[in-house]
């Protein structure tokens, strides 16, 4: 990745993602942690694995926290199961986990709108054996487009992610044009134009996928972006991904917004972890 003299890093914007990050320190000390390395924004998986509806003492106390180190959330998961862990979302769920999901979309609407956050992600979830998959669809098109409301309701997008098929078999949306054409299909069913694509590179590269062919055509689609290097989940530069040049794609191609580091720190501190991006392209501008 770039060092001081490039443009690439300074022409980005960076999120680091706390669901992954800073995970070795209690969720209420990691906003100012990523404050401490340089950074101003911060995304995060809905931090309540257990619960879709969490106390309004826990919501208000992660709200400041994020309030007091001064950095800005860019972007939450909605409620998706056990993640990390066997699950991959839950709105394609049906019985309790649909269920659970529906009772966290204003929670989770209202939290974000909170704090000026303006992209939530709705992971799909993984299919259900015994369950007929078209029955799963259906209810994942009702689940998102109540999503999609919800986000509209807050002037927010709704994120729709492709995961990769070696880490999650049973996950359905494994490439670029399947999480793309759900979008299209949420997007239809709403009029509201709301939905976008989320583009993980990490995700993408595990399928194999030509990434360069990726950017180009669904770039104008893409609402966030996440990274991290491939093999290994770590940080750009410990695999083998050209990350720098696939972000300079990115920029030509006219993406403009946010780029989240959802990446393994690997057998060191978080803070450590950040040593091919210059302190001074750390916050955002």
């Amino acid at each position: 990745m770039p060092g001081p003299e490039s443009s690439t890093a300074a022409d980005q914007r960076f999120s680091v993602n706390l669901s992954i990050l800073f995970t070795e320190l209690p969720l209420l000390e990691r906003p100012a942690a990523a404050a401490a390395a340089g950074f101003t924004a911060v995304e995060l998986w809905w931090p309540w694995i257990d619960s879709p509806t969490p106390a309004r003492s826990e919501l208000d106390a992660l709200r400041r926290a994020i309030e007091d180190a001064g950095v800005r959330l860019t972007g939450l998961n909605f409620y998706a199961g056990q993640l990390p862990g066997p699950d991959r979302g839950a709105l394609s769920v049906p019985g309790e986990e649909s269920e659970r999901f529906r009772a966290n979309i204003d929670v989770t609407a209202d939290f974000a709108r909170s704090l000026g956050c303006t992209a939530l992600n709705a992971l799909y979830g993984n299919r259900v054996e015994g369950v007929d998959p078209a029955e799963q669809d259906a209810l994942a098109l009702e689940n998102l487009v109540l999503a999609a409301r919800a986000a509209d309701r807050i002037g927010a997008i709704l994120l729709v992610e492709a995961l990769n098929r070696p880490e999650s078999p049973r996950y359905p949306l494994v490439s670029a044009p399947a999480a793309v054409g759900i979008v299209d299909k949420v997007d239809a069913a709403t009029g509201l134009g709301n939905a976008r694509f989320l583009m993980d590179l990490y995700h993408l590269s595990m399928n194999g996928e030509d990434l360069p062919s990726v950017i180009e055509r669904y770039a104008p689609r893409t609402g966030h972006v996440q990274i991290a290097d491939n093999p290994g989940r770590g940080a750009p530069g410990t695999g083998t991904l050209p990350l720098e040049d696939l972000l300079g794609r990115l920029r030509k191609a006219g993406y403009e917004g946010w780029v989240g580091l959802e990446y393994k720190p690997g057998d060191r501190p978080s803070a450590e972890a950040f040593d091919w991006l210059p302190a001074e392209a750390r916050a955002a501008r």
